[in-house]
Order: structure tokens, then sequence, then C-alpha cells
């Protein structure tokens, strides 16, 4: 009998276009039990996806920072978030929520 063969699933090695990257995101954001870390993960899953290098090239942050900041264990600043989202070519958007029972 053939040993199957497995290996960890990276979504990194699917994400191969700009909408692909934006729609994982935008996917992840809507996750009932979203936390900071969990979307840190996120953003480094596509960092990777683009190229780590490349992503540390255009933020001017080392390639390192960048692995650790994004590994889902921290939780990183607002202004590293920016820097990384402009050089993976994504916008940041927000719409009001639609609570209910309430009137403004």
């Amino acid at each position: 009998m053939k040993k199957t063969v497995t290996s960890r699933y990276d979504v990194a090695e699917h994400l191969r276009s700009p909408e692909e990257m934006a729609a994982y995101l935008e996917a992840c954001f809507e996750d009932e039990n979203m936390d900071a870390a969990f979307i840190a993960k996120a953003i480094g899953d596509i960092a990777r996806a683009r190229g780590m290098s490349q992503v540390a090239r255009d933020t001017g942050l080392s390639r390192e920072s960048l692995y650790k900041t994004f590994s889902g264990e921290r939780n990183p600043r607002f202004d590293t978030i920016l820097k990384v989202i402009r050089a993976l070519g994504l916008e940041l958007h927000a719409k009001a929520a639609h609570a209910t029972g309430t009137t403004v």
C-alpha cells in the first residue's frame, strides 16, 4: 500500500493576483472571530505571496522584521500595516455596519 504524503497548506501559494489578495483580506475582515493577530497573519500571507523581499524594499523595513511582525503572534503598529498595505497595492476602506434595532 502506498503511503499518503501530506504537506502543510500555505494560502500564499494560491494568491496569484491583486484581486485574489484583496478578496482574501476582505474575507478575513468578515470572519466573526477576527482579531488583530488574525488580520496581521492574513497580511503576512499576502506579503509572502507577493514576495517578502520586494515588500521589504518597498516599505523600507527589513524582511526579517516583516516576517515576525506578520506572523500572527504579534499585533503590528498601524503605521506598519499601512506601509505594507500600500506596498502590496491594496487599499483599506470603511463602511457603516448594519446595526439592527438602532436609530440615528
